[in-house]
């Protein structure tokens, strides 16, 4: 490979589109051309070459964004205009970003939106362990038995997750904090204990707080925030 080419799904995170994960899925869904051609999954690009999304031209962009935003329940991590409640409407924000991993459609809390890519690809890579840390009620009483079950690990979606802290807050609620982001994974931990979630709040991602934020805000994460963050990548 030429020095000079690049995987397209590296450049089109490196201009803020999305994660590399989700350019895979554009690519796929044959939303991405090149030089007026459909392009292909793990295609490489020379610099110059003409890349559009949805005939809109793909360029690098100047300014870094990286936002904390406090997700209110109800709104939906999707960039798909179809959807009532996505996100992006709801954000409004002038620049495009996109979300750095998801909460659930009835979770709330701390959602981080970049136009990063790389940045974005660094935190949600599983194999890097970085920290999110929740507040959960549910239905029944947090018990000893329940929080050992918990942290030491729960077969859910044919694996077993990692172990985790936790820590009771109150009769029916608990504090935890975990290294990898399956789907819906408090939920189906707790449903295969046999109880259910009824409120739960992202309050944490590595160094980035909830702090001050009330939902439906969102604020630019601060230099030295960005500083600490980088350095924990």
């Amino acid at each position: 490979m030429s020095e000079k080419e690049i995987r397209l799904n590296k450049y089109l995170s490196d201009c803020g589109i999305c994660s590399r994960r989700e350019a895979d899925r554009l690519i796929e869904a044959g939303r991405i051309t090149v030089d007026g051609r459909t392009a292909r999954t793990g295609q490489k690009i020379l610099p110059g070459q003409d890349i559009k999304l949805d005939e809109n031209p793909v360029e690098k962009k100047n300014r870094e964004i990286l936002l904390a935003f406090y997700k209110p329940r109800g709104i939906v991590c999707t960039e798909e205009k179809r959807e009532k409640n996505n996100i992006i409407d709801y954000l409004n924000y002038p620049c495009r970003v996109f979300t750095v991993g998801r909460l659930d459609k009835d979770s709330e809390g701390l959602l981080l939106l970049t136009n990063l890519g790389e940045v974005a690809n660094q935190i949600m890579r599983s194999r890097n362990g970085h920290e999110k840390e929740y507040l959960v009620t549910i239905n029944k009483e947090v018990t000893e038995d329940f929080l050992r079950q918990m942290t030491s690990g729960v077969p859910i979606l044919d694996t077993v997750t990692r172990p985790c802290r936790a820590k009771r807050t109150g009769k029916n609620s608990f504090r935890i904090v975990l290294t990898q982001g399956l789907n819906r994974q408090i939920r189906r931990m707790c449903e295969y204990l046999g109880c259910r979630v009824v409120t739960l709040k992202r309050i944490r991602v590595m160094n980035i707080r909830l702090d001050g934020l009330k939902a439906g805000q969102y604020r630019e994460v601060t230099e030295e925030e960005k500083r600490k963050l980088y350095q924990m990548l």
